[in-house]
């Protein structure tokens, strides 16, 4: 159809610069290896770092929650969609990020929109300060709530203190970050972050999907790494990345949290998460509360490739957690190499180009995971240092 040639011509244009992407298919459980497109691969781009998505507990749990109350909750939380299975996570996850009390979304994605929307809207005299680098999803919850929002720059605490003074007549301000970049695995410096946000007084809402499992005792996430809960007003915390399942949530004040069940939109128009999803959820929740050592395990792995890659010359940015960007610039170049990692190496590692990252910035982003063994990890690094050299990208 003619009206579609405008589409087929992107689509063209994206494939010539090197920005397409291309969609791979699992056709297995995650693990640290899978079968991809019928071909078993060694899985190197999984956000589940603890290995959790597939655990025998969480897979149990999940099963026995669908005997017990079939698979669908049925409504939305606030009419007949509450089951004490909802209650329960949330105790739990209050609890385990060391808060007053916890609200359970559908995603993390859910979660940044429900709250975002919630605690600050177009009516205030407010002003959202964001981080350069956030989330997608951070950016769509402030666009929801109609409120203005300024951006400081990637990391800098003199520009967002600029900001701060900019605004400082404003009646509510909400100073709003991730707490680890999820593209280059830097972390926010949030006790400057902190200080700040107390000095102007300013609330501190940190993004931490990918801290959470990571950083902090047995797993806690960025604010218990660095000691901080009550100085961080709102965690916000994703169920998908280290605890394998599905779902979001945002901790905090207990006051605080009454009102976003009270104003948070995916919480009050979305269907609640289902209860094997809540289920395995708890499941994970209490594996980490018993014990560190897949926490202990990710970072070992995190260590040995992470230093295995820069002794061969791979720039890895400024990476402080298990995400590992191998940086190498050209589009084309980050397509090649995920391409013949999979075809020539069977290593599954998609390539992140524009507009996930800035053009010129283009990488293979590896996350190491506890499920991974010291023989899986020896092999990716054999394979990047042969790779690297027959593309002549490492001398």
């Amino acid at each position: 159809m003619a009206k579609l040639d405008w589409i087929r011509e992107e689509l063209k244009e994206l494939k010539e610069k090197g920005l397409y992407v291309t969609i791979r298919k699992l056709e297995s459980a995650q693990g640290p290896w899978v079968v991809v497109d019928g071909k078993r691969v060694l899985n190197m781009c999984s956000n589940n770092y603890l290995g959790l998505a597939a655990h025998p507990k969480i897979k149990e749990a999940a099963i026995r929650a669908i005997l017990d109350y079939g698979v669908g909750a049925g409504a939305v939380r606030t009419i007949a969609g509450t089951m004490e299975l909802h209650v329960e996570l949330e105790e739990k996850l209050a609890k385990f990020k060391k808060r007053e009390a916890a609200i359970l979304f559908q995603s993390g994605y859910n979660a940044n929109l429900g709250a975002l929307s919630a605690l600050l809207t177009k009516k205030d005299n407010g002003v959202f300060i964001s981080e350069e680098l956030n989330h997608a999803s951070i950016i769509d919850g402030m666009r929801l709530s109609g409120a203005p929002k300024v951006i400081y720059k990637h990391l800098d605490m003199d520009d967002l203190r600029k900001r701060l003074e900019e605004n400082k007549d404003k009646e509510k301000k909400i100073i709003v970050s991730d707490g680890v970049f999820s593209m280059d695995g830097d972390l926010a410096p949030v006790p400057e972050m902190a200080e700040l946000a107390e000095e102007y007084d300013a609330m501190l809402y940190i993004d931490d999907a990918h801290g959470e499992g990571v950083l902090g005792d047995s797993g806690r996430g960025i604010v218990d790494h660095f000691k901080l809960h009550e100085k961080v007003d709102f965690e916000m915390g994703t169920l998908s990345k280290a605890f394998g399942v599905i779902g979001g949530y945002v901790a905090g004040p207990e006051e605080a949290i009454d009102y976003l069940r009270q104003r948070g939109r995916p919480f009050l128009f979305s269907s609640a998460p289902n209860p094997p999803d809540v289920a395995a959820a708890i499941a994970a929740v209490e594996i980490l509360q018993k014990s560190d050592e897949l926490v202990r395990k990710l970072w070992d792995n995190t260590h040995f490739l992470q230093n295995g890659l820069r002794d061969l010359g791979y720039d890895l940015g400024n990476t402080k957690h298990p995400i590992t960007p191998v940086m190498l610039y050209d589009e084309k170049r980050a397509q090649e190499f995920s391409r013949r990692l999979y075809e020539e190496y069977n290593i599954f590692a998609q390539a992140i180009v524009y507009p996930t990252v800035p053009l010129g910035t283009a990488r293979i982003r590896l996350e190491p995971s506890a499920a991974h063994s010291r023989e899986d990890l020896q092999y990716v690094l054999d394979a990047f240092e042969d790779l690297g050299k027959k593309t002549g990208f490492l001398k």
